[in-house]
């Protein structure tokens, strides 16, 4: 491990034995960070419109070119469920390229599996994620995707302060989602800004995408390390950070 990793490790155990009273019902690895100010889509299904659809709408084609995905990238897919773009991300990224899918809900892990297996996606593989942790190998991807999935993490904050180590230099991660409440299936646009913001991110790209049914969203990282969380504050729906910082359409 790293010394930066173990120091973090070691403020994050001094923070979480802090935790302010009303944290109980959180899990004591991410009492040390803020708590999200907003409610929580429930997970009703694994699989995002149907891939007949979504493929006449050319919506995976318009998001990988926005991304610039290439050949020999290496890609991780979060709340990756069926796989829609898990396979795509593979034939994108070629025989020299990776996938990583990971997902936190079981049965979707073994369907995708299953579908690896039966559509010999020979340069894919799967990973049990958590809902505060993608649990993703440091310094490995050249981008993340999280496709109409961001509005259901408890937990942003850890989740993104866990996640920004495993970008590459010139990594970036990427967010579609629709502009609406999150407990209606979406995250309004300037509170996906002001929670990256938070957890140490910049906003790169904004395109208003029809073709996807809301936005795409790109972040890179700044600075050297994300903040220590007890630097981090919660954002409000409504919050604005980042938002004048690039232009939409």
């Amino acid at each position: 491990m790293s010394t930066r990793r173990i120091a973090a490790a070691g403020l994050l155990a001094l923070a979480a034995c802090r935790a302010a009273a009303g944290d109980e019902d959180r899990a004591p690895q991410d009492r040390a960070f803020p708590r999200a100010e907003r409610p929580v889509a429930k997970v009703v299904s694994t699989q995002w419109s149907t891939e007949a659809l979504r493929d006449k709408q050319g919506e995976a084609q318009s998001v990988m070119d926005e991304a610039e995905v290439a050949p020999g990238m290496t890609v991780a897919d979060i709340g990756a469920g069926e796989g829609y773009y898990t396979v795509r991300l593979a034939a994108r990224v070629g025989e020299k390229g990776r996938v990583l899918a990971q997902d936190i809900d079981d049965g979707a892990l073994r369907r995708l599996g299953a579908r690896i297996e039966r559509e010999q996606v020979e340069n894919a593989s799967i990973k049990q994620g958590a809902p505060d942790d993608p649990r993703l190998p440091a310094g490995s991807f050249d981008r993340v995707f999280m496709i109409h999935m961001y509005h259901e993490i408890a937990e942003p904050y850890p989740f993104l302060w866990r996640l920004w180590p495993s970008l590459k230099p010139g990594g970036s991660v990427i967010v579609v989602d629709a502009d609406r409440p999150t407990d209606q299936h979406g995250t309004p646009a300037a509170l996906l800004f002001c929670e990256f913001e938070t957890a140490g991110f910049r906003l790169a790209a904004f395109r208003r995408k029809p073709d996807v049914s809301g936005y795409y969203a790109q972040f890179v990282p700044a600075g050297n390390g994300p903040p220590e969380p007890s630097k981090m504050r919660s954002c409000h729906t409504g919050s604005g950070a980042g938002a004048s910082k690039v232009g939409g359409r």
